[in-house]
């Protein structure tokens, strides 16, 4: 029989079945500790059985996973890590994902699995899910264990995306960021080694404070970084000439945003900026794929959403905001950047 060849190509719907299996690949191997074992060297599939108490053909067919990922490569009958698995994936690197990774495996993934019901219901899936009420960030923050993991993920996504952030709208300007929901205040330091006029103060609640001061102290700027604690929505924010909310504006709904909004316009001085770091979807809502996927996101796990340049330039200029500019950058967020009349 001839091949039809009138048939659309079906490698776009192969690969999306599969891709869910590659992720949870990566996810299984980091929460066995698979990356971390290899990296004081190679090892056979046995030793690194025996080593982390799993049994050996089924690990060895995760271990030959990950060679097909690239992220391990076979030497002979031994497994060893590839660069970017030692640097993303291992627990001891400085610019290490695990948390991130690990937040994903034990929580996001579980809520995307109710994607359905968020769907037709409009709202997060926590309850759902867990059975937990309360606020989002309680949830976060449940056990020291989950904060501390939630807080490394977003400082390793961090790393990668802040030095982008702030490098793609020029802010010589500015003498004073203030960082709000700064976490481990990774956009805080990558601001000040870029413009060494400015200082900057991050600002989180009292739990994310100690891994803040921890991360600050491990630089070079820790004269030109403070860290103070308080919540955004309740307390009075700390002076500055720019603020940033980087991964903020999306976990909220639109009434909570324009609260906030309104709280920083109106504390910054005349010819102030607020920089907004988040991936911005396009006019048409297409793409990025990235923010497309984080919208999803968002939706199985807060209250909030990703936007348009135009979606944030409307809550901007509501908010008594004058010229907001975008930047795209090849990172996982991008640039928006609002002067205060």
């Amino acid at each position: 029989m001839a091949e039809d060849l009138s048939l659309p190509d079906p490698a776009v719907v192969l690969d999306l079945l599969e891709a869910f299996r590659r992720s949870k690949t990566m996810f299984a191997a980091v929460s066995l500790g698979v990356f971390d074992a290899l990296s004081a060297g190679p090892r056979s599939a046995t030793a690194l059985a025996e080593q982390l108490e799993a049994n050996p053909g089924s690990l060895q067919r995760l271990l030959d996973a990950c060679v097909a990922l690239t992220l391990l490569q076979k030497q002979g009958d031994a497994y060893v890590n590839t660069p970017a698995a030692d640097c993303y994936l291992t627990s001891h690197s400085p610019r290490r994902m695990t948390g991130y990774l690990n937040y994903s495996n034990e929580v996001t993934w579980k809520l995307w699995a109710n994607l359905e019901d968020a769907v037709r219901e409009g709202s997060h899936r926590w309850q759902q899910t867990f059975g937990w009420e309360g606020p989002i960030f309680a949830n976060h923050f449940r056990t020291e264990h989950a904060k501390r993991e939630f807080l490394l993920g977003m400082h390793g996504f961090g790393l990668i995306s802040s030095p982008q952030v702030v490098a793609a709208l020029d802010l010589s300007r500015f003498r004073t960021l203030v960082d709000l929901g700064g976490a481990t205040g990774h956009l805080a330091v990558a601001a000040c080694q870029r413009y060494p006029q400015m200082s900057a103060v991050v600002f989180d609640l009292l739990e994310a404070t100690p891994m803040a001061e921890e991360y600050v102290a491990s630089t070079d700027l820790a004269n030109r970084v403070r860290v103070v604690a308080g919540d955004f929505f309740r307390d009075e924010l700390p002076a500055g000439d720019l603020y940033a909310v980087g991964r903020i504006l999306h976990d909220w709904s639109e009434s909570k945003i324009r609260q906030l909004l309104a709280k920083i316009q109106a504390r910054l001085p005349s010819g102030g900026g607020l920089l907004i770091a988040e991936k911005v979807l396009f006019d048409d809502r297409s793409g990025p794929r990235w923010a497309n996927m984080q919208n999803l996101n968002m939706l199985t796990c807060t209250e909030g959403q990703e936007r348009t340049l135009a979606e944030y330039e409307a809550l901007l200029k509501e908010a008594g905001f004058a010229s907001v500019v975008a930047c795209r950058t090849p990172s996982p967020l991008d640039a928006v950047l609002a002067i205060k009349p």
